[in-house]
């Protein structure tokens, strides 16, 4: 058994491993899915490591890089080890092994989710030094079981296409950060696989939403405090709808303190499906 980074991997190779350690899970990802879904996490191949049993992947850590609100950091955007491979500690293992090679990047804290309710998985980072900074909800819902009744505003104004990083007033819209994976970098990354409205009152950005049809992401939604309960918000999430290409729409890491999203998606009809930590671990 060797441990090496995934930098001559080829695509083909780590969609097998995926396939395979994730063959139980309940949804499966296709190839351009899994392609889509590392880059917009910020796959790097030379900060990802993996155990070999002769040339087989059978362990594995993904990671993505980039900057998480101003600090170095490394994402874990997919961890798995095959089935008969499990419970020999190798996940353990080449997580250890990838921090002095992180460290050499510049990198100064990990950062992953992991369902609450996986005992296990919390247990192992808990011992490897990580500690919990925010709870997050996540919510799915089929789309014919939304609730689409919006109001009329009551008030002038304009929907369009946007481009988010030409408005500087977004952060401001915020209640909480958003996560690795919805994070404006995280966008840009794959900014064509996006759908990014604003709204408009006498020419000032007032709410905004980035949606992926492809796959029925709501990854950002919000609008400036002083029109908030006026219909924007529904009029934004009805828009994302209509352009929806899924069968369902699913909402991904929201603050479990920020009541505001949570009422105003259960005024959808769309309840949490279950909870996740965010965890980091200063390198």
């Amino acid at each position: 058994m060797e441990i090496r980074s995934l930098n001559n991997i080829c695509l083909n190779e780590l969609f097998e491993a995926f396939e395979q350690a994730f063959a139980d899970y309940e949804v499966q990802l296709n190839k351009v899915e899994l392609l889509t879904m590392l880059k917009r996490r910020g796959f790097e191949p030379k900060a990802s490591f993996g155990a070999f049993d002769g040339n087989k992947i059978v362990s594995f850590t993904c990671n993505g890089i980039g900057n998480f609100y101003g600090t170095p950091t490394a994402y874990d955007t997919g961890t798995g080890t095959l089935k008969d491979y499990q419970g020999k500690g190798l996940a353990t293992q080449v997580f250890k092994y990838s921090i002095p090679h992180l460290k050499a990047l510049g990198v100064k804290e990990y950062l992953l989710e992991v369902l609450q309710h996986n005992i296990g998985a919390l247990s192992v980072y808990r011992k490897l030094g990580f500690e919990v900074t925010r709870e997050f909800y996540y919510f799915k819902l089929k789309n014919n079981q939304i609730s689409k009744t919006i109001r009329t505003l009551d008030f002038p104004y304009t929907l369009k296409p946007i481009k988010i990083d030409e408005y500087n007033s977004i952060p401001n819209f915020w209640d909480f950060k958003p996560s690795w994976q919805n994070s404006i970098e995280a966008i840009e990354r794959c900014l064509k696989d996006f759908i990014c409205l604003g709204v408009f009152s006498e020419g000032n950005l007032i709410g905004y939403g980035v949606f992926e049809p492809i796959s029925g992401d709501v990854t950002q939604i919000a609008v400036d405090k002083q029109f908030r309960r006026r219909g924007v918000g529904s009029l934004l999430f009805q828009k994302m709808l209509e352009s929806n290409k899924h069968s369902s729409i699913k909402i991904i890491n929201t603050d479990i303190e920020c009541h505001s999203i949570t009422t105003f998606l259960q005024s959808k009809n769309i309840e949490p499906a279950g909870k996740q930590f965010e965890m980091i671990k200063r390198l």
